[in-house]
């Protein structure tokens, strides 16, 4: 089996300092969160950034300054940033840390309910067009996934070459108006997936660590961090991102599995060196 990729998604559009107060809002804490998550064995860091207030911003000055500043504390890690954004920012908006050539960019693969009268939108021509400037700037997409009608997008538009192959997925899992997180629920979409394709889990909440258990069992990747979950476990918060990643290497040590370095992280998922 290969190595484990271990993404931390260290910050999100969504929690706040009032969910766990060590969640991150400005560069210095956006760098601290990625060093500790780094240090514990990450590989990737899946980045949004804020406002020094916690207002998420898709500002390509503050993404270059978030980006700088981990890369002075961790030079090697791979920073995948976010074109997701938050729900109601426009293309170019969402688009714009691209503009900076990272080596793997978020795609998002369909529209999704996020609870009341929040909707995450991304339509089929909005993600030809992302897939078709990432393709141009050779970034390496992550197909995120919120349920199996999203895979089924992503293969279609793969096939007319909006998406490069071997495709790359993080399959979310949990979030309210997606798929659960339930074990059931990754193998249908491990299941569902072309052959040659890579993958990671991320599982939502209370599904976080049964999700990076059964991915780490089932050979794929795992994401975890404050984007998705801010406990450690039931009723403990985590101090850090790193204290998660931390948890990650101990169940994959016990599972047999062990941790891919980014250097390792880029071999398996085809990065330019």
């Amino acid at each position: 089996m290969e190595k484990l990729i271990i993404t931390a998604c260290i910050c999100g559009a969504e929690v706040t300092k009032e969910n766990n107060p060590a969640v991150p809002y400005t560069v210095e804490e956006i760098a601290r969160e990625a060093k500790s998550a780094y240090d514990a064995g990450a590989a990737i860091i899946h980045l949004h950034v804020r406002t020094d207030d916690g207002t998420p911003t898709q500002d390509v000055n503050r993404f270059k300054e978030c980006m700088d500043a981990i890369k002075a504390v961790c030079p090697d890690v791979i920073i995948q940033p976010s074109t997701g954004g938050a729900t109601g920012m426009s293309n170019d908006e969402r688009l714009q840390p691209i503009t900076l050539n990272p080596e793997m960019a978020t795609l998002d693969c369909g529209t999704c309910n996020f609870g009341g009268d929040e909707i995450f939108v991304n339509t089929e021509n909005m993600i030809k067009d992302f897939g078709e400037k990432m393709i141009a700037r050779n970034i390496k997409p992550e197909v995120e996934v919120f349920d199996k009608g999203m895979i089924d997008m992503a293969i279609r538009l793969n096939k007319k070459g909006y998406i490069k192959s071997p495709m790359h997925f993080d399959f979310v899992m949990g979030v309210n108006g997606g798929i659960s997180g339930e074990p059931r629920d990754l193998l249908f979409m491990v299941e569902s997936i072309p052959q040659g394709s890579t993958w990671t889990v991320s599982g939502v909440g209370r599904f976080e660590y049964p999700m990076v258990t059964m991915g780490i069992l089932m050979g794929g990747h795992v994401r975890v961090g404050f984007e998705d979950n801010v406990y450690l476990e039931k009723g403990v918060l985590a101090k850090s991102n790193g204290e998660m990643v931390e948890k990650v290497v101990r169940i994959a040590k016990e599972l047999g599995r062990q941790v891919a370095t980014p250097a390792e992280a880029r071999k398996i998922l085809g990065l330019s060196e």
